[in-house]
């Protein structure tokens, strides 16, 4: 259960965060998350949408620079040591993360946390056997 990621090269100049925002709405899908990796001259924002095949496509449409990537989506409880617990399935099993970033979900009680990994299949099942909840695209909606 991979959930896909859209990756957008953005310039950095006032206003294009706001444009990217817009054409997304504009194409009837919702942001869920986001986070933005930035150098002085450009940022890659990345994002997770209810609908990336059509937000992608929106953007692409706009002369935007867009990738789609797979990513893991941990459902976490909201109390003390369930990050670190998850966090310490991935090294035991010898699972990098590249980057991650998380989210308030619209269950109560839960967290969401994006992982990118190089091996997303073997991450999910590792963080599985652990006794962690990996949600879906679906999840997302």
């Amino acid at each position: 259960m991979q959930v896909q990621q859209l990756s957008v090269f953005v310039e950095n100049k006032s206003g294009r965060l706001a444009e990217i925002a817009e054409i997304i709405a504009g194409a009837g899908a919702d942001i869920r998350a986001l986070t933005v990796a930035d150098t002085s001259d450009f940022g890659i924002l990345r994002l997770i949408v209810d609908k990336p095949q059509i937000a992608a496509q929106a953007l692409r449409d706009a002369d935007m620079t867009v990738s789609i990537t797979s990513v893991i989506m941990m459902g976490l409880s909201d109390q003390p040591g369930a990050f670190a617990q998850a966090m310490r399935t991935l090294a035991e099993n010898h699972v990098s993360v590249e980057y991650m970033y998380a989210f308030v979900s619209k269950d109560s009680g839960r967290a969401s946390v994006i992982i990118r990994t190089d091996e997303v299949e073997r991450g999910i099942e590792v963080l599985r056997a652990g006794g962690v909840t990996i949600l879906s695209q679906e999840d997302i909606g």
